[in-house]
């Protein structure tokens, strides 16, 4: 089982509205994890990166918002041992991959883990993002650590489904059809498996390149999305639209 997670705005640490809701829910309703290895947009990387740390920091990572949101504090412990675990998974799959002994936890990893564990008692493990080599690559990160699923560890790609900042800016909260068709489209294409497609989705997919301008953010979708099992089916557990471009929704393979 994976999930990947649209992460929202920052201010969705302090006010996460039905998002949260749908985060505290999953929470609630899947098995729990012995540990979680969470993916985020946050942190990029040239090589695969894992959280070392026994008790990683809670970063603010984010400028010019409301106070209360820099006091938010999400003190998971972390897991050396998950680390190393997963390290020695990615290199006998090939990948060259390395600890981070000193890095905590970004927003795109505390913020939806604020709702969906609050008592912050589950550990937590991030491991990082490469931006230039693309979604093939992050599915194929996610296949070499899919044995985790088996070790009790919940695997979860924190992203968002649509992620342009200028539009948002710009248009200042106004709907644009845009996100929702891409967002549709994708839903689709898991549905029937169509990875191919996905893959290659600033081509062959409605409006790609607008809904990302760049691919860190739709990246995390494809860590989940190789982490499930051959078996595993999608199911869409949120889906909506904020501020009129940014789409926030959320998976469980399972």
């Amino acid at each position: 089982m994976s999930v990947f997670l649209s992460h929202g705005s920052p201010m969705h640490a302090l006010q996460a509205g039905p998002a949260g809701e749908a985060w505290a829910a999953l929470g609630s309703r899947l098995p729990r994890p012995k540990a979680i290895l969470i993916a985020s947009a946050h942190w990029e990387t040239s090589l695969p990166m894992l959280t070392g740390s026994a008790k990683p920091e809670t970063i603010h990572d984010f400028y010019n918002f409301p106070e209360p949101l820099y006091r938010l504090r999400y003190p998971a412990p972390g897991s050396p041992e998950l680390a190393q675990r997963a390290q020695a998974l990615l290199q006998a799959g090939g990948f060259g991959a390395a600890i981070d002994g000193a890095r905590g936890l970004d927003h795109g990893a505390w913020a939806p883990l604020l709702y969906a564990y609050p008592e912050h008692d589950v550990p937590v493990v991030q491991i990082s993002v490469q931006p230039a080599l693309g979604p093939r690559h992050h599915f194929n990160v996610g296949k070499a650590l899919r044995k985790l699923s088996a070790e009790g560890v919940l695997i979860v790609g924190s992203g968002h489904m649509t992620h342009n900042l200028r539009d948002w800016s710009r248009g200042a909260g106004k709907p644009e059809p845009y996100a929702r068709e891409f967002a549709e489209w994708v839903r689709e294409r898991l549905e029937r498996r169509d990875f191919d497609s996905l893959v290659d989705y600033r081509s062959r997919a409605p409006h790609g390149a607008r809904a990302h301008p760049t691919d860190e953010h739709f990246l995390p979708l494809f860590f989940a999305l190789g982490a499930a099992s051959e078996a595993a089916k999608p199911e869409r557990v949120y889906d909506a639209i904020d501020s009129g471009v940014l789409a926030m929704d959320a998976y469980v393979f399972a």
